[in-house]
């Protein structure tokens, strides 16, 4: 009788986890540490877009970072001034680090100066970046 109940109790846990994170994956938000941080077009490869940049940390074996990258460039193509930039992970592991990149996909949103305005970790929907781009401007 006990082992079903620690049986359900993890059940019932693991639940609630799962939950959770579905509900956190891919929201764009703002983090408190990435006040001070700043990109420029030599860390990412490319120039910097005239509204905002839209910077995709992805890697080779990352399913959802495919779909991502579809989003975003939809996203950049809608929106004048906004660029994507994709940057794999695994060749930039100094950025990574100093960005606490802790998954791909994770997605930076820059303003026009390459200050970091929001992040998403995980896929993000198509009208929460269109919402973000709104708050970098």
């Amino acid at each position: 009788m006990t082992g079903l109940v620690v049986c359900g109790l993890v059940l019932a846990m693991a639940s609630a986890y799962g939950v959770l994170h579905q509900r956190r994956s891919g929201r764009v938000r703002v983090r408190g540490r990435d006040g001070d941080k700043q990109l420029g077009a030599a860390e990412l490869g490319e120039g910097l877009g005239e509204r905002a940049t839209l910077v995709q940390f992805s890697s080779a074996f990352c399913a959802p970072c495919r779909a991502t990258r579809r989003v975003l460039a939809d996203v950049a193509g809608m929106v004048p001034g906004v660029a994507h930039v994709e940057i794999d992970a695994e060749e930039h592991l100094d950025l990574v680090r100093r960005l606490d990149i802790l998954k791909t996909p994770t997605v930076l949103v820059l303003d026009a100066d390459g200050r970091i305005v929001r992040r998403a970790t995980g896929q993000p929907r198509r009208a929460d970046v269109i919402a973000a781009l709104g708050e970098a401007v």
